[in-house]
């Protein structure tokens, strides 16, 4: 059975609350853990003094709760802007050592709202994904270099390395996942990288992802069966339709919003466009739903098509019903 894992947001909340959520879900039955690199959440919380607990540093999130569980370490940031290569590098190799065999690497083209904060230039997408692949160059080099007792040195578009390498290395490499939404991407990942992630949509969107990734690992000579899939999936779950309606429009309006995002810098800018969202414009994007059969079903329509690991996330607070039903609906329905 693919791996079911918990998908941390930590846009919506802190460290403790985090580690806690981590606990539960292997409780509950869910191995792994995904987490994102965030600066900032996307909306100003319902109630402001939450926000003085949002928004943590996802490394050490992720160290802490990996004492706390089992399963894959799935840790996705940005490189360049905020994260110079060599850096992500050094972190993603430390947790591997700590935690031999769990963890793998996600790089993605980023979102203004985390990875404009430093006032460089923001590019557009073509560039930020270009800049991508070259830092997954970079990062297998640097690891690759390293694990041989060289030095590193490059000249690239977008960073420079000088003779660097990394002291601290685990028993072999992370595998480096490049984040996707288009099949132009998801190919390019298939030649170059070790597997790819994505957010859940449609399943018609994931298989053509998925059909293209495997066309581009075929023609670099690869076996697509030996890189790994991942997919993240968002649902909003509670006891009723109308709590987790609201529960959605409360707490995860973005994914309502029928445009990129990525170019958006202020949680306060997204919160005045959450205000047009309506009910129906999650369709397609997140599950609202009080019948845990229903996200059953969705996962295994995801692993169907032949993601290996699969992150759930609840985008609501209702932390016991959401393990509940996890733990003696969704579970046993995929076993």
């Amino acid at each position: 059975m693919a791996h079911v894992g918990l998908a941390l947001m930590l846009e919506q909340f802190g460290p403790a609350r985090a580690l806690d959520l981590a606990r539960a879900a292997e409780t509950a039955g869910l191995s792994g853990l995904l987490a994102a690199d965030v600066f900032q959440p996307w909306i100003p919380a319902p109630n402001s003094s939450d926000d003085a607990d949002r928004a943590p540093f996802m490394w050490n999130v992720l160290s802490a709760a990996a004492a706390h569980t089992s399963g894959p370490l799935g840790a996705v940031l940005t490189p360049n802007y905020r994260w110079h290569p060599a850096m992500i590098a050094q972190a993603s190799a430390t947790l591997a050592a700590m935690y031999p065999g769990r963890h793998w690497l996600g790089l993605s083209a980023g979102e203004a709202l985390n990875d404009a904060i430093t006032g460089a230039h923001w590019p557009r997408p073509p560039e930020r994904i270009d800049a991508m692949f070259e830092a997954a160059d970079h990062i297998r080099k640097l690891l690759t270099n390293s694990a041989a007792g060289r030095d590193t040195r490059i000249s690239g578009t977008h960073a420079r390395l000088e003779g660097a390498r990394l002291w601290t290395l685990p028993p072999a490499p992370p595998k480096i996942l490049i984040a996707t939404a288009g099949p132009l991407t998801a190919r390019r990942a298939g030649r170059h990288a070790d597997g790819f992630i994505t957010m859940g949509g449609s399943l018609e969107k994931a298989a053509t992802l998925m059909e293209r990734f495997t066309q581009g690992a075929r023609e670099a000579g690869k076996d697509p069966g030996a890189t790994l899939k991942v997919v993240r999936l968002h649902v909003s779950f509670a006891p009723s339709i109308e709590q987790a309606t609201t529960a959605a429009l409360r707490h995860w309006p973005q994914a309502a919003m029928r445009f990129n995002t990525s170019d958006l810098r202020s949680p306060f800018d997204v919160a005045q466009i959450a205000k047009l969202v309506r009910p129906e414009d999650f369709a397609g994007n997140l599950l609202i739903t009080s019948d845990a059969g229903e996200i059953a079903d969705l996962v295994r329509g995801y692993r169907g098509l032949g993601f290996d690991e699969v992150y759930l996330h609840n985008v609501g607070s209702n932390d016991e019903d959401w393990f509940a039903a996890v733990r003696a609906g969704i579970l046993p329905a995929l076993r």
